[in-house]
C-alpha cells in the first residue's frame, strides 16, 4: 500500500511512495502524531538523483524488518533539500555542529517539537565497519527515548542554543575593502592543483564561481595567474570524464584529482554557472575553446533539460539499471562497433579507450572493463603528432561522437528530476542571456525570455514568490535564493535586451526581497522570510558552497540596480550586507567568492553607461554592440528611450517610474544617439558616434 507520499508531487519522495516504512511529508500532521504517540521524529533528508540516498532506501527504507522497527520507534519524516532548502539548511548546521559529516542522506532524529538529538548520513541495514545499522540503530534511540529522556531533551536544547549563537552573527562595522581581495586570491591561489586545474583534492568540485571571481580579479589588477587558473581548470574539466563527451553537460564532481572518474548525476545549478564562466573566458580571451564549450554545454540544457512550459529541470540521476555510471560508459569492443570503419581507431585513441576499462566502481574499487570518454592528449596536439590537419581529428572525431550519441539513446536513460525550481532556474537564465550576447546567439535569449516569462506566469503570485513547479502545480513559499537569483537572471536580460520589462521586474523582486527577509539594516538578509513558525531558527547564509548564497547573489543585484536606476537605497542595502558579513568574509576569504565579486565592483568603481536615442536606429545599436564587445564585467548599459516616459508600455512599465534619473539624458539629435559613460559620481563628456564611445571605453579599461 501507497503511504502519504504518494500524494505528494516530489520525484524524490514519490520515489519512497511505497516503502514499507510509514513516511510522512514535513508538516503540521506529522508534528501532531509524533506528540500524541509520544515518539521522536526520524527525519531523512535527500534529493532524488543522490546515489547513496537509492542505496539506503533499497537496504534499509524497503526492508520489512527495518520498517517495523521505525514504524513502531518514531514518525517517519522524509524531505525533499531541493524543495525546501531551509529545513535541510537548519539541519545539516545541526549535523556539523554535532560532528557529523556532511551530506545526503542527511539523517536527524529530533523531538516533536523538531529539536534534534542525534544526526548522522547513510546508515546501512546491519551494522559494518564500525557504523551503526539500522537494525541495532533503531532499537537502541528507542531504547534511550524511554529511558534518558531528560538526558536527551538537554542535549536537544543545547543543540539548539549553539543554533541560535551560530545563526546570530555579530556585524564588523566595515565592508571588507581590496586588502580580503588580494588574500582570497591568495587562498584560491594555495588550493589550486597545478598539475589538475581545479581547487584541492579529491573529490573535486567544479566550484564555478571561484573562476568568475579570479576573471573579475584579473580585470581590475592585471594578475596573470588568475586567468592561468581559470583557463588550466576550464580546459582540465573540459577534457575530463567530468565532461560528458558524447552528449555534453557537466557531471557533478569528480571522485579523482584528474577529472576522470566523475559522480554521474548532471544538475541544472552546474550548467548554469559553468556556462557563466566559459563565457566570461570567452569574452576576456577571444579563445573559442571556451565559446564552444558553453555551446555544447547550453545545447545539453536545451535538448534534455527543457520543460514544455519553457522552464528547466532540475537533475539527471547518476544511476540507470541500478548502476552508477551505466548510461555513460562504453566497453572497446562496443565502442569500435558504433563508430566503425577506419574512425574506430582514432576514437579508442582521442577518448582514452583501453581493452581493460579506465571506469572503477566507487562502491567496490574494482575495473569493470568500462571506460568513460575523456581526453588524455588535446586533440589538437595529438593531431600534431600523428600528421593530421586538427579540422579533419575533430570534424572525424565529431561523426564518431554523433554515432555513439545515436546509440546511447537506445538504452534506459536515468531518471530526470523534472520539477522546476526558480532559484536554479534563475541561474540557468542569466547564463543564457550573458550567452546571447557573447557569443552573438539569439535563440538563446529567447530561450532565456521563455523561460523567465513562464515563472512570472506562474511562480508570481500575489506579490511573493513560489519555489517549485512540477506538472501543472506551482507552490511551496520561495527563499532568499528564489528572489536574489530571479532578480539576477532579470537584470542579464535587460542587459541582453535592454528590454525595460526586465528591469522592471529586477526592482520588483529586489523590494520584495529587501522587504521580506531583511530584519533590520545592519544584520544581512535572512534565508527564509519571517513567520515560518515550523522552522527552529531562522539562517542567515553568506557561504558560497556548489552554489553562490543568496546573500552575495542580493550584493551584486544591488550594487548594479543602484548603478541602472539611481536608487540610493540599493547602495544603503549593499552596504549593509557587506558590513554584516565583513568580519566572517575577512576570516576565510576564499570561501565567499562570489561575495567577492561583488567587492569587486566597489573596488573597480563600477561603471553605467547611458545611451540616449531611438532603440532601433543604427547609431544607437552599434553604441550597444560596441559595449559589448570585450570582457567589462563591472559595466551596466542603459537604453534611453527617445521619448520619455513611456518605454515599451505593454507591461505597464515605463522608463520615468523605472529610472527616473533618465530624464536628464536628452539626446543631442532626433536621428542619432548619444552616450554617456559615467563612473564614481561622473560622466564624461557625451558622444555621438560608435567609434568615440569605443575609444572613451578603451581609456577607462
Amino acid at each position: 500500500m501507497p503511504n502519504r507520499l504518494a500524494e505528494e508531487k516530489s520525484p524524490y519522495l514519490l520515489q519512497h511512495a511505497e516503502n514499507p516504512v510509514d513516511w510522512y511529508p514535513w508538516g503540521d500532521e506529522a508534528f501532531a502524531a509524533a506528540r500524541e504517540l509520544d515518539r521522536p521524529i526520524f527525519l531523512s533528508i535527500g534529493y532524488a538523483t543522490c546515489h547513496w540516498c537509492h542505496v539506503m532506501e533499497h537496504e534499509s527504507f524497503e526492508d520489512e524488518e527495518v520498517a517495523r522497527l521505525m514504524n513502531e520507534t518514531f514518525v517517519n519524516v522524509k524531505v525533499d533539500r531541493e524543495e525546501r532548502p531551509d529545513i535541510d539548511g537548519i539541519y545539516m548546521s545541526v549535523a556539523q555542529l554535532m560532528g557529523a559529516q556532511g551530506g545526503w542522506p542527511l539523517t536527524i532524529v529530533m523531538t516533536p517539537e523538531r529539536l534534534p538529538f542525534f544526526s548522522g548520513t547513510y546508515f546501512p541495514r546491519e551494522s559494518r565497519f564500525g557504523r551503526p545499522g539500522m537494525v541495532d540503530l533503531v532499537p537502541r534511540i528507542g531504547h534511550l527515548w524511554s529511558t534518558r529522556r531528560e538526558d536527551l531533551s538537554a542535549s536537544a536544547d543545547a543543540v539548539r542554543a549553539n543554533l541560535e549563537k551560530l545563526e546570530s552573527g555579530v556585524p564588523s562595522g566595515r565592508a571588507p575593502g581590496p586588502d580580503t581581495l588580494n588574500r582570497g586570491f591568495e587562498e584560491l591561489t594555495r588550493e589550486h592543483d597545478s598539475m589538475h586545474g581545479g581547487f584541492g583534492r579529491a573529490p573535486k568540485f567544479p566550484t564555478p564561481h571561484r573562476l568568475l571571481f579570479l576573471l573579475r580579479y584579473w580585470r581590475r589588477t592585471g594578475n596573470a595567474r588568475a586567468l592561468e587558473i581559470v583557463e588550466r581548470t576550464l580546459d582540465a574539466m573540459r577534457a575530463g570524464g567530468v565532461f560528458d563527451q558524447v552528449g555534453f553537460g557537466f557531471h557533478r564532481y569528480s571522485t579523482d584529482a584528474g577529472w576522470l572518474l566523475p559522480h554521474f548525476e548532471k544538475m541544472l545549478y552546474d550548467q548554469a554557472l559553468l556556462t557563466m564562466a566559459c563565457v566570461e573566458a570567452y569574452q576576456v580571451t577571444g579563445a573559442e575553446r571556451h565559446a564552444r564549450v558553453a555551446r555544447e554545454v547550453i545545447e545539453y540544457v536545451l535538448r534534455d533539460l527543457t520543460d514544455p512550459t519553457g522552464g528547466f529541470h532540475s537533475a539527471e540521476d547518476a544511476d540507470s539499471e541500478g548502476e552508477e555510471g551505466r548510461f555513460y560508459v562504453w566497453t572497446e569492443a562496443e565502442l569500435r562497433e558504433v563508430v566503425g570503419g577506419e574512425n574506430a581507431d582514432l576514437a579508442v585513441t582521442v577518448w582514452g579507450v583501453r581493452p581493460e576499462g579506465n571506469f572503477t566502481d566507487e562502491a567496490t574499487g574494482l575495473r569493470t572493463g568500462a571506460n568513460i570518454p575523456h581526453l588524455p592528449v588535446p586533440a589538437e596536439t595529438l593531431a600534431a603528432s600523428i600528421g593530421m590537419e586538427s579540422t579533419e581529428l575533430l570534424a572525424r572525431l565529431e561523426t564518431s561522437r554523433r554515432r555513439l550519441f545515436e546509440r546511447r539513446k537506445e538504452r534506459i536513460r536515468p531518471l530526470k528530476d523534472d520539477k522546476v525550481l526558480t532559484d536554479w532556474n534563475g541561474l540557468m537564465i542569466a547564463a543564457l542571456a550573458k550567452a546571447s550576447v557573447a557569443l552573438d546567439e539569439p535563440r538563446y535569449l529567447s530561450a532565456a525570455e521563455r523561460a523567465a516569462d513562464f515563472l512570472w506566469s506562474v511562480m508570481w503570485q500575489e506579490g511573493r514568490l513560489l519555489h517549485r513547479y512540477r506538472k501543472g502545480d506551482a507552490e511551496i513559499d520561495g527563499n532568499l535564493d528564489d528572489y536574489a537569483f530571479l532578480a539576477w537572471a532579470e537584470i542579464e536580460l535587460h542587459q541582453a535586451s535592454q528590454d525595460l520589462r526586465h528591469l522592471e521586474r529586477a526592482r520588483r523582486l529586489t523590494d520584495a526581497m529587501l522587504d521580506l527577509f531583511g530584519d533590520g539594516p545592519e544584520d544581512g538578509l535572512y534565508f527564509a522570510p519571517a513567520g515560518r513558525e515550523d522552522l527552529i531558527v531562522r539562517r542567515r547564509e553568506v557561504y558560497d558552497g556548489a552554489i553562490p548564497s543568496g546573500n552575495s547573489a542580493a550584493l551584486s543585484n544591488l550594487l548594479r540596480l543602484a548603478r541602472l536606476t539611481a536608487e540610493p537605497r540599493y547602495e544603503r542595502e549593499a552596504d549593509a550586507i557587506a558590513k554584516a558579513f565583513g568580519a566572517v568574509v575577512e576570516a576565510h576569504p576564499a570561501a565567499f567568492t562570489w561575495f567577492l565579486s561583488g567587492l569587486e565592483f566597489v573596488a573597480d568603481g563600477g561603471r553605467e553607461l547611458v545611451i540616449a536615442g531611438d532603440p532601433d536606429s543604427g547609431e544607437a545599436e552599434e553604441m550597444l554592440r560596441t559595449s559589448r564587445r570585450g570582457y567589462r564585467p563591472h559595466l551596466v548599459t542603459i537604453l534611453r528611450p527617445a521619448a520619455m516616459p513611456g518605454a515599451r508600455p505593454s507591461d505597464g512599465s515605463d522608463a520615468g517610474s523605472i529610472a527616473p534619473f533618465l530624464a536628464e539624458f536628452e539626446p543631442e539629435s532626433s536621428s542619432g544617439a548619444t552616450a554617456w559613460l559615467c563612473r564614481g559620481l561622473m560622466c564624461e563628456r557625451p558622444v555621438t558616434r560608435a567609434s568615440d564611445l569605443a575609444d572613451l571605453l578603451e581609456i577607462e579599461a
